[in-house]
């Protein structure tokens, strides 16, 4: 849950948006409560209890509420569609019966999910406008920049480009601060993190030909592992087996090989089949990447962590490469050593790294040019790097702004150089007074 402010006016029809505080519910998103009544509301209970303390009583009744929900209900509204209504009216009636003016419950598409991110990131980074010298908000007139957004489910990338978009599903028009945008984007469900380990379990076992025992060339050697075929193919990115039985277990053993992780991670993507002038993978459309990008969330992380183990300085695609090498060859003793406490994490790292560096390098066509264009970030500015905020500044949209009793103060940075120029001006003004003083008197003495 994020909580943001605006002033009562606007700037060219749209609220300015800042994050005033967020909060992480307990457990997993609203899809995992699928089947369980009641457990999506109770998993809301804590962070709107914040929301009451946080927000003066006297505003409550005019705090608008948003719940967007994304490709984990994406994918339940696809495989299990009462469900997934059912946990959508679930968590809205919750939203209902606290003293805020609840707008709605919606599954946001792959696409609006990836142009909300597109949107914060350029907010954040004042692209669209910005506080200046004498307080008014201006347009810089920068070049905006891509977004890449890797989720449980999904992975999105939304950037602006002036070649054309020939898919037109990819193609969004976005109008923000008097100002129109348009930008490519594209989302690719059952390619997120979660997603993608259950989808590489699936194809080892296909590839392998047992549901019982397989090796896993992604998980660190010396690490073994036991689940049931229910957490793997109880999902609509993978195909149930034809004798699938849920409670039979998968015995899995690591054998920590980058190059055969690699190599079975590229399986997941299908580059072949193109029916435009240029396609990223799958089939689908994409234009030549240009400019900047921010990468976020499980990019963050995984970025993070690659640096973090292997103590590299990650701004070439060579030496992203090569940090994954070291990673995927690491025991699980070495990463247990290296990162106590940290056990159930740590044999994911090589399989999603290895995945990241398919899908940037040969899916989205980054390079060692323009790989170093891609600033790996969590926050910016104090402010959660995501498509909430995206969300709510296009929801502003639909607000009415309200009338502004008083003019809008100018900041203290504003008013600390207007002092400093009064207080040079005043001396300016006394010294030519004194001065014009001191001549009137030489003349009377004459």
């Amino acid at each position: 849950m994020f909580i943001y402010k605006w002033p009562a006016d606007k700037q060219n029809g749209t609220g300015v948006v800042s994050q005033h505080s967020e909060c992480h519910a307990k457990g997993g998103g609203i899809s995992s409560y699928a089947g369980n009544k009641g457990g999506a509301a109770s998993s809301l209970e804590e962070c709107m209890g914040k929301a009451m303390l946080e927000i003066p009583k006297s505003r409550h009744k005019l705090t608008p509420v948003y719940l967007g929900a994304t490709a984990g209900m994406r994918l339940l509204h696809i495989s299990k569609p009462k469900e997934s209504d059912e946990v959508l009216k679930e968590v809205a009636d919750k939203l209902k019966t606290y003293p805020f003016s609840f707008k709605g419950a919606t599954i946001l598409s792959g696409q609006e999910e990836g142009a909300y991110g597109w949107v914060t990131v350029n907010y954040l980074l004042e692209n669209y406008i910005k506080y200046g010298f004498v307080g008014h908000w201006l347009s810089p007139g920068r070049d905006t920049v891509g977004a890449l957004d890797f989720g449980g489910a999904s992975t999105q990338i939304t950037f602006e480009t002036k070649q054309t978009v020939e898919n037109k599903d990819n193609l969004m028009k976005l109008r923000l601060y008097g100002r129109d945008y348009q930008i490519y984007t594209q989302s690719f469900l059952c390619y997120g993190r979660d997603q993608v380990l259950f989808r590489l379990l699936a194809l080892l076992m296909k590839t392998q030909g047992s549901d019982r025992s397989i090796v896993h060339p992604c998980y660190p050697a010396g690490y073994s592992d036991s689940v049931k075929l229910s957490s793997v193919f109880d999902t609509p990115c993978n195909e149930r087996q034809t004798h699938y039985k849920p409670e039979d277990v998968l015995q899995i053993k690591g054998t920590g090989n980058y190059d055969q992780c690699l190599g079975n991670v590229s399986r997941l993507f299908s580059f072949k089949n193109c029916s435009y002038s240029r396609c990223s993978f799958d089939g689908v459309f994409q234009p030549n990447i240009t400019g900047n990008f921010m990468a976020f969330s499980a990019f963050f992380y995984t970025h993070s962590f690659l640096q973090e183990a292997t103590s590299m300085s990650i701004t070439s695609q060579e030496h992203f490469e090569d940090a994954i090498h070291v990673v995927c060859n690491m025991s699980f003793q070495q990463m247990t050593t290296k990162f106590p406490g940290q056990e159930s994490r740590l044999k994911d790292y090589c399989t999603v790294s290895a995945f990241v560096q398919v899908l940037l390098f040969n899916g989205y066509g980054f390079d060692f040019h323009s790989f170093p264009h891609i600033s790996f970030l969590k926050k910016a500015g104090g402010t959660s790097v995501g498509w909430s905020l995206g969300y709510m500044l296009s929801l502003s949209n639909l607000l009415p702004a309200e009338d502004v009793l008083l003019r809008k103060s100018l900041r203290s940075g504003a008013w600390s150089a207007l002092i400093v120029l009064f207080c040079f001006l005043l001396i300016v003004a006394l010294y030519f007074l004194l001065r014009a003083i001191r001549k009137k008197d030489t003349g009377n003495v004459i």
